[in-house]
């Protein structure tokens, strides 16, 4: 009997071993591409604006099958689903390492994205379905920090891997990694079942054409103008799609999404602030590489170890945001993070051309303890507001608005910055303009101080949580 009993714990170890690599990776490939954009700007030889769809392409393909395979997986077991993204990823992983050419690098992601998906979509379900009650928070908190820990180690690891090899091995990394966690899945993960459950396949249409048709135009309308009629024309279509999807989950009886769950104010609230919260790490890490690399003529492995600074910090103060939330309480932890956010980017707002490496390593510092601290506690208000019932989707929609923060965050800030260094050279720009480091700064300081701003507005939503959860709470229990 002990024996059977150490095989099934130590099964389910291994388990969250090949769940949390591939949940790591998936994050790691959505940012580590950030530090090498510059260099391959030139060995592509594409423009900034074209670029930026190396790391787009990814995450949109992500945002838009997310749910879809969330509910695949209730309908066929998500090992079996878990098990055909880590071969789609791994595969598609091999074939960007292949690319020497930016659209088949472009193509390749996709194919990247579509397996991340497929497996981040069913993380969550298959270590509740592994974990009794008494390790799961434990086992969610270890994925939680794997997730965070992936997002921000991605540019420095890119920066080291390019100082050694070249861009290609970025991906080609991925694959013996694939490998092994697939061959462990098969022996170890959970078996799969079926249901008779089907899928909503109009609203799984609905939300992957809104999706792809929103962050597209906004991406392609930095390149042509937003005034254009093939934008304007995408972004109406859009607007009309998600509000045929949003009737759509309201009728259907078996939905993608489930829309009453947003009827808990202290869960939705949760959830703004947390993609606040993504879209500004994702903006400040789309920005940096060029700064230090174009604007400050830093080479990019030293970029990557510069990079190092900001993730390193976040593993320091993750676990100690982690335990003080249990002793006071996540509210406020979440607010102080937003406000050493807000005041990283002011910080960051005065960087320029001539800015010592010393001023950078601390204005950064101080925007990573502000994320540090905001990112533990928020992840356990928003899992804490649900019935345990409800945990898988909450764990689906959480990893939803984290990419939808992550790719909104790549839109607005090349959006906003193309747009003031337009303002301020009179005329469109779309890319670094080569001699004029002045521009760009110029550019990136507005962008940071928008950053800022956006920082405030979530610590405003912060306080009203607070007030929420403290006057509302009682009620709802009484209720």
């Amino acid at each position: 009997m002990q024996n059977i009993e150490s095989s099934e714990s130590k099964n389910k170890w291994i388990t969250l071993f090949v769940v949390v690599t591939m949940s790591f990776m998936s994050c790691l490939d959505s940012s580590i591409v950030n530090v090498t954009l510059p260099v391959l700007t030139k060995q592509l030889g594409v423009s900034v604006s074209s670029i930026e769809w190396v790391v787009v392409s990814y995450l949109i393909v992500i945002c838009a099958t997310l749910l879809i395979f969330g509910r695949l997986g209730d309908m066929i077991g998500k090992s079996r689903v878990f098990k055909f993204g880590i071969i789609l990823f791994t595969a598609g992983s091999l074939l960007c390492g292949l690319c020497h050419s930016f659209i088949p690098l472009v193509i390749c992601r996709v194919i990247q994205g579509i397996g991340a998906s497929a497996y981040m979509a069913n993380n969550q379900g298959i270590i509740t379905q592994t974990f009794p009650s008494t390790e799961r928070g434990k086992a969610l908190g270890i994925l939680a920090a794997a997730v965070a820990l992936g997002t921000m180690i991605g540019p420095p690891l890119g920066g080291l891997i390019i100082a050694v090899l070249n861009w290609n091995y970025i991906f080609l990394i991925n694959v013996p990694i694939g490998v092994i966690a697939l061959f462990l899945g098969f022996k170890i993960l959970p078996k799969s079942e079926k249901t008779n459950e089907r899928m909503d396949l109009k609203g799984a249409v609905l939300l992957f054409a809104a999706t792809v048709l929103l962050f597209g135009a906004f991406i392609r309308g930095q390149k042509t103008g937003y005034d254009n009629l093939g934008i304007i024309s995408a972004l109406i279509l859009a607007g009309i799609f998600i509000v045929l999807f949003i009737r759509q989950e309201t009728q259907e009886i078996q939905p993608l999404l489930e829309l009453h769950i947003f009827k808990n104010q202290l869960f939705s609230l949760s959830l703004i602030c947390a993609f606040i919260s993504y879209i500004c790490i994702s903006a400040s890490i789309i920005l940096l590489p060029f700064y230090l690399q174009d604007a400050i003529k830093i080479s990019p492995e030293n970029a990557g170890l510069f990079m190092m600074i900001s993730p390193l910090i976040v593993m320091i103060f993750s676990p100690v945001s982690g335990s003080l939330s249990d002793k006071i309480g996540s509210e406020l932890l979440t607010l102080a993070g937003l406000l050493f956010m807000g005041v990283g980017f002011f910080l960051m707002s005065f960087l320029n051309e001539y800015s010592s490496l010393g001023y950078i390593a601390i204005f950064v510092s101080v925007l990573a303890v502000g994320q540090g601290l905001f990112q533990p506690a928020n992840n356990s208000l928003i899992m804490s507001t649900v019935p345990k019932n409800k945990l898988g989707i909450a764990g689906s929609i959480n990893s939803l608005v984290r990419n939808l923060g992550q790719i909104g965050g790549v839109t607005l800030a090349t959006t906003l910055l193309y747009i003031f260094m337009s303002q301020k050279l009179h005329h469109r720009v779309s890319d670094y303009v080569i001699g004029r480091d002045d521009i760009f700064i110029f550019g990136m300081k507005n962008v940071y101080i928008v950053l800022m701003g956006i920082c405030f507005i979530g610590a405003l939503f912060t306080i009203f949580r607070l007030y929420q959860n403290q006057y509302l709470r009682p009620l709802r229990i009484t209720d």
